[in-house]
């Protein structure tokens, strides 16, 4: 009995949902058998997540962008542990009791910790009260809703028949990723030749202009002497500067030498080396400045804005370090992962 375009219509759309239904369950099953970006298991990998609680959490989030297993452990450490650190700061400033009460908070904490480490090595996506409903909006998984419900009724509703696509030749499609992948390669060596000399000619300013122009970093004031106006100068930088200035300097000739290999050989084991270093190097000029300080605002005759400027400027150097630090542990992180993945030959 031939069967009529309706019921053929109707058995299609049922079949569709089901296979659907199917293919979401087994996406789930093997959730966390698929790759990840770093190369780790995704059970390694969420467990890394909270060894180093919220710092390891941000850590993989930012790294990790194709399992969902991982992404989830990470934002939930983020949110879990980053929520313990800050309501035991904020009760251990409680007079009397405050000690007691961020002494429990810890204990909860490690038990926590113990636990979201089992569930994560086990394969388990744990969910946390509160903590895990937000990791999952991290995701972009609305909060108390299946992944299917967030598809539109219409892509089940819709009577369509299915059309069979015409498939490319092969030589073409391989053309087309070879084309695409010189595509991208020559725009990202672009864009690091462009950073390169961007640092190299950045450095060589600095160096100039820190050893040979510093007086100019000053406050200017017009007084008038003799019935004449002059422009009075009045340095910022004090005596101490010259402790900073040797290790200022050494940063900046390495950023020239190192950039300068970048140039020339573009091998990438090299270049995460390279970059460390030097990240490195101005972590050290950076908390050197702060340990000095070589400046003085005080020849500011408003004792109000010398008080803020120097504020701002030690909240803007910790600022700094406290990137440029962040920047090299992820750096650091994903170049161990890629050796261990590929090995040194880049």
């Amino acid at each position: 009995m031939e069967l009529t375009p309706e019921e053929r219509r109707k058995i299609y759309e049922e079949e569709k949902a089901r296979i659907e239904v199917e293919e979401k369950t087994e996406k789930e099953r093997r959730e966390t058998e698929d790759s990840t970006s770093t190369g780790l298991k995704p059970t390694t990998a969420a467990l890394l997540c909270y060894l180093g609680v919220w710092v390891s959490g941000i850590i993989f989030f930012l790294i990790e962008t194709k399992n969902k297993f991982v992404r989830f452990h990470a934002a939930q450490s983020i949110v879990a542990f980053g929520t313990i650190m800050v309501a035991q700061i904020i009760l251990g400033r409680i007079p009397v009791v405050g000690g007691v009460f961020s002494s429990i908070i810890g204990v909860i904490g490690f038990i926590v910790w113990i636990l979201m480490m089992v569930k994560a090595s086990n394969g388990e996506r744990y969910k946390l009260p509160w903590a895990g409903e937000i990791a999952e909006k991290m995701q972009g998984i609305p909060i108390g809703k299946k992944e299917s419900e967030t598809r539109g009724k219409s892509e089940y509703q819709k009577p369509e028949t299915p059309v069979e696509p015409a498939s490319p030749p092969i030589v073409d499609v391989a053309k087309r990723i070879g084309d695409k992948a010189r595509e991208h390669f020559i725009k990202t060596r672009g864009e690091r030749i462009a950073v390169s000399a961007s640092a190299i000619a950045w450095s060589i300013v600095l160096l100039v202009f820190f050893n040979f122009f510093n007086q100019y970093i000053a406050y200017y004031q017009h007084e008038t002497m003799g019935g004449v106006a002059h422009l009075i100068r009045y340095p910022l930088l004090t005596e101490d500067f010259n402790a900073v200035l040797p290790v200022l300097n050494t940063t900046l000739a390495l950023s020239i030498a190192g950039h300068i290999v970048l140039l020339i050989l573009d091998k990438y084991l090299l270049r995460e080396v390279i970059l460390i270093v030097l990240n490195l190097f101005g972590i050290a000029t950076v908390v050197t400045f702060l340990s000095v300080f070589p400046l003085d605002f005080s020849v500011i005759p408003n004792a109000d804005i010398a008080v803020i400027l120097t504020m701002v400027v030690i909240a803007v150097l910790i600022a700094i370090a406290i990137g440029i630090g962040i920047r090299t542990l992820v750096r650091f992180i994903k170049l161990i992962v890629n050796i261990a993945k590929k090995g040194a030959n880049y």
